[in-house]
């Protein structure tokens, strides 16, 4: 990097002598012998302006100033003090006059004083900006995300300040978004809680009524038999879901991957839920195109997708109301779609459907189960395979649509 900064700057230096010397010839028509001497005398003072120049850049001169504002100071009678050199030399060669050579020297230290001095009002103002950027990167680190800078101009330190409001923004959006999924985890425990002291309240005053024999009566024994086995169910659909979820927060699930049919897992799965259905006057049905055979991926992990949106879309349709599901070749891949009529997702839960442990006010609540994990399961099943899962909803009709490649 400083070899090719000194290359721009030797390239500089000559083109600078070049013009100089241009402007030497045609101003004043000079004899060759006149105009080598002042090339001589021009090419001196550059060699030595140039090394001077180059000894401050190398040595990081500006970098070991206290502030900007004295390491361009510096700079400014660095330049004055070689400008003032360089006159004074080709002056002193040239000139006759020990009063024309006196005047030209005052004449130059008040023109290098005249550079200093507006160059310290300019560079005020750059200073300042780069001042306000301290200060809010100190606010920044302070924990004020919120904080931001005026961005004034179109030099770099206005495309600095863009960058730095573009980070503070992001910041802050990785701030809620922690806040909102410490808050989720909080939430997740109270759910957790509700969901496994229920069902394990009902298994133990069933377990307690057959052993101590309050129920000796077989309907009864086999009806409480029954509760006790759904109940176990339940837990272990919850303690599946929750074990799904830390594969997926620990970096994916294993897939085993196969070509099947995937027509015939819509159909089996349809068949599971058909009763379910049928219990509550919903109208289940489904399709695949006949070109959807075979698809590679991995028989169990798509059937659970399959399960959780199905069992989702039975549980928010109403009576009389249909579920159903399609399937089709679409994009190079295969493209599967869970739609029902029921009362729509709410447009504010739409962006957060598929977060992990998110329980949308009308689209998951508790009373009707689940611990806010079955679409953030079904998403990193799809992703594992390289596929994206989105819904669309309005209401009367929710379709949650997923492909694999």
């Amino acid at each position: 990097m400083k070899l090719k900064v000194f290359f721009r700057f030797i390239l500089g230096v000559l083109v600078i002598l070049a013009i100089s010397l241009g402007i030497f010839y045609l101003v004043m028509s000079p004899p060759l012998e006149e105009l080598g001497l002042m090339a001589l005398f021009l090419a001196i003072t550059a060699l030595v302006s140039s090394m001077a120049g180059y000894l401050a850049y190398s040595l990081g001169w500006i970098a070991l100033t206290p502030s900007l504002k004295w390491g361009l100071m510096g700079i400014y009678a660095l330049s004055s003090v070689l400008t003032f050199f360089n006159v004074w030399y080709s002056a002193s060669q040239m000139f006759l006059s020990d009063h024309d050579l006196l005047l030209a020297i005052v004449l130059l230290v008040f023109a290098g004083g005249m550079a200093m001095a507006l160059g310290y009002f300019l560079s005020s103002t750059l200073i300042e900006r780069i001042d306000l950027l301290k200060k809010a990167a100190g606010n920044l680190a302070k924990g004020n995300l919120e904080t931001r800078v005026s961005v004034t101009g179109r030099d770099e330190v206005a495309a600095l300040a863009q960058s730095f409001n573009q980070m503070a923004s992001q910041l802050q959006a990785a701030d809620e978004k922690q806040r909102e999924l410490e808050r989720l985890r909080t939430d997740l425990i109270a759910w957790v809680s509700h969901d496994l002291q229920t069902p394990l309240a009902s298994i133990r005053a069933i377990l307690e009524a057959l052993y101590d024999g309050v129920v000796e009566e077989p309907e009864t024994v086999k009806r409480y038999l029954n509760t006790a086995q759904r109940d176990v169910r339940s837990l272990s659909a919850l303690i599946d879901d929750l074990f799904q979820m830390a594969q997926l927060d620990a970096g994916g699930i294993p897939l085993e991957i196969a070509e099947a049919s995937l027509s015939d897992l819509i159909s089996d799965t349809l068949e599971s839920f058909s009763e379910l259905a049928a219990r509550q006057g919903i109208a289940l049905e489904g399709s695949a195109e006949n070109n959807v055979d075979p698809v590679s991926m991995d028989t169990q992990r798509i059937g659970r997708v399959l399960n959780n949106l199905i069992g989702n879309a039975l549980r928010y349709t109403p009576a009389g109301g249909r579920v159903e599901v399609q399937a089709r070749r679409a994009n190079g891949g295969v493209e599967v779609i869970v739609c029902d009529s029921g009362e729509g997702i709410r447009a504010e839960d739409l962006p957060s459907i598929f977060e992990s442990f998110y329980r949308g006010e009308k689209s998951r609540s508790r009373a009707t189960g689940g611990a806010g994990l079955g679409l953030a399961i079904a998403r990193g099943i799809v992703r594992a395979h390289g596929g994206e899962i989105r819904v669309e909803s309005q209401p009367g009709d929710t379709r949650f649509l997923f492909t694999i490649p």
